[in-house]
């Protein structure tokens, strides 16, 4: 019993800790931004060839590091679990939202995206993983914000853009449950590096059949853009993000996905010169409040699961 009190003490030291906090500020912030950088780099790189070079570059440089400080590989059966999961959650998740962009404005196709939760709790429940009422009541809200939006100038604009990032949403979530419950990848940050080589050599197989074109040589922001992506979406933010869910609770270390799409269409707005209607902001606000719903949902079964195991310690 004393030594599980000392063990939740330091969970919830590390929860407010400086690394912590930075860490939650790189997935907020970092991956908030994204998608503007995604639209920005649009203008010289294609979408699936984007996001292919993106991935398979990040990807063999954690792979390097993983290689070094842990000294471990992928097995053969682990590669074939990140070509499935990458082709899902990069291939056709990142790949269809970078071609979304194309036509819809970036902070739309966040909040649209800020469901892939939601979805997840719904596909963990063909494996068992029933939500409780208020996870289904944050399901419920998220899902009428989402009708709401689409609905919008944004998305009726734009119907393969609406396509498009909802069958991002779709292989996102899939490829996140089947990773947990029967294709697991490598530990640790080999495992995401895997998933990333795998996924990024999926995606330019896809440009490639669908004649995507490079232009050289690219636009400077369209570059620098890039290499954000690259340098600051991949490998900072994926790694602060493996830092949270070493260190804290799922709740916790998945809040950028109420936080993403805030960050998102300010950032469309005052640097990509994307216009957003009333009626679209207000269901952005309700996609957030149905996620974190969910999200509190999530952290009150957690505490209830904590509150039994002491008391069965005891």
């Amino acid at each position: 019993m004393i030594e599980l009190r000392e063990t939740m003490n330091r969970a919830a030291v590390e929860r407010i800790s400086p690394l912590v906090l930075g860490c939650l500020a790189a997935t907020w912030l970092i991956w908030g931004s994204t998608y503007l950088a995604i639209k920005f780099a649009l203008t010289s790189f294609p979408p699936f060839f984007q996001m292919g070079t993106r991935f398979v570059l990040a990807g063999s440089m954690l792979l390097l590091w993983g290689r070094y400080r842990l000294q471990v590989m992928p097995t053969l059966a682990q590669w074939r679990n990140s070509l499935i999961i990458g082709t899902l959650m990069l291939g056709g998740g990142m790949g269809c939202v970078a071609y979304a962009e194309q036509w819809v404005p970036s902070g739309l196709v966040v909040v649209f995206i800020a469901i892939v939760p939601l979805l997840t709790v719904l596909a963990n429940r063909l494996f068992g993983v029933r939500p409780s009422r208020v996870e289904v009541l944050g399901i419920s809200i998220g899902l009428a914000g989402v009708l709401l939006l689409a609905r919008g100038h944004g998305f009726s604009a734009s119907a393969g853009g609406l396509i498009a990032v909802s069958t991002a949403t779709l292989s996102w979530s899939t490829g996140s449950v089947l990773s947990l419950h029967r294709f697991p990848l490598a530990p640790g940050s080999v495992g995401f590096a895997s998933e990333m080589i795998c996924g990024g050599a999926v995606l330019l197989v896809i440009s490639q059949l669908v004649g995507e074109r490079f232009h050289w040589p690219p636009q400077p922001l369209a570059f620098v853009a890039w290499m954000y992506l690259v340098v600051f979406g991949s490998l900072i933010a994926f790694t602060a993000y493996m830092t949270l869910l070493a260190r804290t609770d799922v709740a916790l270390a998945t809040s950028y996905s109420f936080v993403n799409p805030v960050i998102a269409l300010l950032l469309g707005i005052g640097f990509g010169g994307e216009a957003v209607t009333h009626q679209e902001w207000f269901a952005a606000s309700i996609v957030v409040i149905g996620v974190v719903t969910l999200v509190i949902g999530k952290r009150r079964d957690q505490r209830r699961g904590s509150r039994s195991l002491a008391r069965v310690s005891d």
